[in-house]
């Protein structure tokens, strides 16, 4: 079947579920059905056979979640379920001897197992190879949130088989967004520059009720083709299985309606089974293509209003030095050091207040509540750090908001640092993005919710990577995704101080130069062995003693920060300065020399 010329003049029905369809039938729990391709052939090919006799035009292979990370197999392990699955849809089809469409499902690969992005590319290469062979000729891309690597994999397939047709599909929530805080709107506006995907939609999250909601708002043209395949409804555990509630007729009626739209591509996800697809094919006997609605101009919204500069970012435009000056929140609930410090620095006529958000994995108050204070309270501009070890998605964004509300403007998105090795038993990462991924996420939010008066967001730069190259590769994916400016480690030799300028003889923008003053040998030699990243020569450590007295060690620590300040001067925009131990005395004095040069 040539799927675009029968979309022409027809509504395509795909299959619905297999997963949840599968737990059904086996009367199990377990909806990861990938492994059956293997061990129960014969159950996947009946469910094959199932939607194909309900009237499916289309169905999905059994590999939605085929790949190493889910499935806890090696690659060959996956090829083989791959092939398998493959070989049974085809069975199926053979033996109804009807003209169905077989798309090769493909799941999104969890990304947060994978160390460097082209591994996670070489596994999807690896599955579409693997589909390749054994003749799939239609893709479809299930349930993912952002165009993340499909923009790579899907080039790929048609420089493969130029011929190959490409479904990608995405999860929305009840209000119209994607996990990665995308949305809808905006994910067909990216895919629209894709030429290669010949079909787009959505699939699964939501049920068919809020999917109509959210289509009556999206734009799209004549000429394009969209796919809608939602849950039957949502989920309830009912003694310890996950069920869905029989609602077929109010989930064909919704799909109808999504079809009046202009959808041409309907089916189901979660909790559908051959049953719905059975009377959404008997309804759509009687549906006319004349009633389809004419689908929303494609009008990217423009908004009148002109946009807020924030302090930082106007002085980053104007190219005159920042100064920022970060404090750490305190372990318990005393506030008063850190709120004098923050007015002794106003007094110093500092920039911004940045504060970190439980540095080295160690609680402490929360970063955007003290900021919040800090700005109300004292008077000056301020920049919580936001980290993803913490919080899923969920919670940085109802953070985020939450910091909106309360005046913030600036912040410093990091993946953070982890957990200590000792309290791991006890404490558990959530990590559900990282630092990119999480300016993805805002640069999202600053289209839909903050356009007026945006969050300006910048990064952060580890010049003493031993990779130089690959940390600049990682500042342009930040830049990319809405970075405006890079915060660095700590630093304390010439030699950190020559990449930075050759990052910026690579890179176009901004770069505050750290600088954490030493209060003495002991603390010197900390951050040299145990603290990584940071590069401390011994020339700095044998400049302190043991027997220095606390003074000693202080105006010791404030020569050695006056330098290498001094020293990146004309090469950074700014500078980033770190107040060890509360000793706010010592960033004043580094300040002061610098404002006379």
């Amino acid at each position: 079947m040539n799927l675009k010329h029968y979309l022409q003049n027809n509504i395509l029905i795909t299959d619905g579920a297999m997963g949840t369809y599968y737990a059904q039938v086996t009367q199990s729990n377990n909806t990861l059905s990938e492994k059956a391709n293997i061990h129960q052939p014969d159950i996947i090919y009946n469910i094959h056979k199932e939607y194909i006799e309900a009237g499916a035009k289309l169905i999905r292979t059994n590999t939605f979640s085929a790949n190493t990370k889910v499935l806890e197999q090696d690659i060959k392990g996956v090829k083989e379920i791959i092939k398998k699955a493959y070989a049974l849809a085809q069975q199926a089809v053979s033996d109804a001897k009807e003209d169905v469409v077989i798309a090769s499902s493909i799941g999104p690969i969890p990304d947060k197992d994978f160390l460097e992005e082209e591994d996670l590319f070489e596994e999807y290469k690896a599955i579409v190879d693997t589909f390749l062979k054994v003749g799939a000729d239609t893709f479809i891309f299930e349930t993912f949130s952002d165009i993340n690597y499909l923009q790579d994999i899907v080039p790929y397939i048609k420089s493969k088989n130029k011929n190959a047709t490409v479904i990608t599909e995405f999860a929305l929530n009840i209000y119209g967004y994607t996990k990665k805080g995308k949305s809808a709107n905006r994910l067909l506006d990216d895919l629209r520059k894709i030429e290669d995907i010949d079909l787009y939609g959505f699939n699964c999250g939501i049920g068919a009720g809020h999917l109509y909601q959210i289509m009556q708002k999206v734009r799209w043209s004549d000429n394009e083709i969209l796919t809608a395949m939602p849950n039957s409804g949502y989920p309830d555990v009912l003694q310890d299985r996950t069920v869905y509630m029989d609602n077929t007729d109010y989930f064909v009626d919704t799909m109808i309606d999504l079809a009046k739209l202009g959808v041409k591509v309907i089916g189901g996800c979660c909790g559908t089974t051959p049953m719905h697809i059975q009377k959404l094919n008997e309804a759509l006997k009687d549906f006319s293509m004349e009633t389809i609605r004419r689908p929303r101009k494609v009008e990217a919204a423009v908004s009148t209003k002109a946009k807020k500069i924030n302090a930082l970012e106007k002085k980053f435009t104007t190219n005159e030095p920042v100064i920022a000056v970060e404090l750490d929140p305190p372990f318990g609930q005393k506030i008063d050091k850190m709120m004098e410090a923050a007015n002794l620095l106003k007094a110093n006529d500092v920039d911004i207040i940045t504060i970190a958000d439980s540095p080295m994995g160690k609680p402490r108050a929360d970063a955007l509540i003290v900021a919040s204070k800090v700005s109300r309270e004292v008077g000056i501009p301020v920049m919580p750090h936001i980290c993803c070890r913490d919080k899923n998605v969920i919670g940085l964004k109802a953070q985020i908001l939450g910091g909106y509300i309360e005046g913030i403007r600036d912040l410093l998105l990091v993946t953070g640092d982890p957990i200590p090795s000792g309290d791991r038993n006890e404490i558990k990462s959530v990590f559900n993005l990282n630092s990119i991924t999480l300016m993805e996420m805002l640069r999202e939010m600053n289209i839909e919710h903050f356009e007026d008066e945006p969050i300006f967001y910048g990064g952060a730069l580890n010049p003493n990577r031993a990779n130089i190259d690959k940390e600049i590769e990682r500042m342009q994916k930040k830049i990319d995704a809405g970075a405006k400016f890079f915060l660095t480690q700590p630093i304390y030799d010439e030699a950190t101080i020559e990449k930075i300028k050759y990052i910026k003889s690579k890179v176009d923008t901004k770069i505050l130069g750290g600088v954490l003053p030493l209060v003495n040998i002991r603390n010197a030699r900390f951050i040299q062995n145990e603290i990584i990243g940071i590069t401390v020569p011994d020339e700095v450590i044998h400049q302190f003693d043991e027997k220095m007295t606390r003074e000693e060690s202080e105006k010791i620590g404030i020569e050695i920060g006056k330098k290498v300040a001094l020293k990146m001067k004309n090469i950074v925009d700014g500078f980033y300065f770190m107040v060890p131990f509360n000793r706010v005395n010592m960033i004043n004095e580094i300040i002061k020399a610098l404002k006379k040069g």
